[in-house]
């Protein structure tokens, strides 16, 4: 006598139907938790605050708008730290043409070429405290290296970190220093990424120079480029280490900025106004948050047009 027997596939349990579309979410996880407490949280916490009169440690006082008011109408301060912001974020986008150009230089093999990547490298690896130390000593009115190379051309000396139309310029200037050389290792790392048969192409059409930098080569350096424009925009917004390496604010507070006046407000011996800080920090991430956000929409423009 035969039977048969059907034995019936086991079940899979839910874990299992999903696991390659929930795999990968529980690796990010961890650091999703973390950028929410660490990240998204004090944002919200900053908005929250920025509506209250507080020294962070009494008695918090809802105050509605006044801090946002205050800022606007009524606080000289504020202005001279908004228009210098201003002028770093002018400035500062010099990097990126710099970092361009060096890393053109520097992308060729000849002799000793690892040499002077390293010598264009090492302003990054500093930290920017030393090199705020660095430039103060090369801006020194007597003994700064500057002033005696002015002198040795028969220019008469300058005091750029005591003059107040000077200082923020000065400053700026330490700036480019270690940024054009993160332009210059973001762009190095993208002209290794260059298809060298659209190169070879342009060239038996007849393109070089210029035209083929401008219609070849910088096309295939938009990711790097946007890269070095999102990262300069925010440095030149938080530009805090410099300044108060450098001048504190001074000379008579002609060289503040949204963040050295924020850290002012907030936690120095004059201030713990801790909303009115808050409030600082809130106009300085929307400034930071409309350049991403156009940065992002035009790349996302490029690609959807490219498809």
């Amino acid at each position: 006598m035969s039977t048969a027997t059907t034995n019936a596939a086991p079940s899979r349990g839910w874990y299992k139907r999903n696991e390659i579309a929930i795999t990968p979410w529980l690796f990010l996880l961890p650091a999703m938790v973390f950028f929410a407490y660490y990240v998204i949280y004090p944002i919200c916490e900053s908005f929250r605050i920025s509506f209250y009169d507080w020294d962070g440690l009494g008695e918090a006082t809802y105050v509605g708008t006044a801090n946002y008011e205050r800022l606007l109408f009524d606080d000289r301060k504020f202005n001279v730290s908004f228009l210098n912001n201003i002028k770093w974020l002018i400035l500062y986008l010099l990097a990126i043409p710099l970092g361009l150009f060096i890393s053109l230089f520097l992308n060729q093999t000849v002799r000793g070429i690892r040499l002077y990547k390293s010598l264009f490298f090492f302003p990054f690896v500093i930290s920017q405290v030393v090199v705020g130390l660095v430039f103060s000593w090369f801006y020194l009115p007597k003994e700064g290296l500057l002033n005696a190379i002015l002198a040795y051309f028969g220019s008469d000396g300058v005091n750029i970190l005591g003059d107040p139309s000077l200082a923020t310029y000065g400053i700026i200037a330490a700036g480019l220093w270690p940024q054009t050389a993160y332009c210059m290792i973001l762009y190095l790392t993208g002209l290794n990424a260059v298809d060298p048969e659209q190169v070879e192409a342009a060239r038996l059409d007849g393109a070089k120079g210029h035209k083929m930098l401008w219609y070849v080569i910088l096309p295939q350096l938009k990711p790097a480029t946007f890269i070095a424009f999102v990262v300069t925009i925010i440095g030149a917004l938080r530009s805090f280490d410099f300044i108060a390496v450098m001048t504190n604010g001074g000379p008579f507070g002609s060289t503040r900025v949204l963040s050295f006046y924020m850290f002012e407000e907030s936690l120095s011996e004059f201030g713990f106004r801790m909303g009115y800080g808050a409030a600082i920090a809130v106009v300085l991430f929307f400034i930071m948050l409309i350049f991403i956000t156009y940065f992002l929409w035009s790349m996302y423009q490029d690609e959807k047009g490219a498809r």
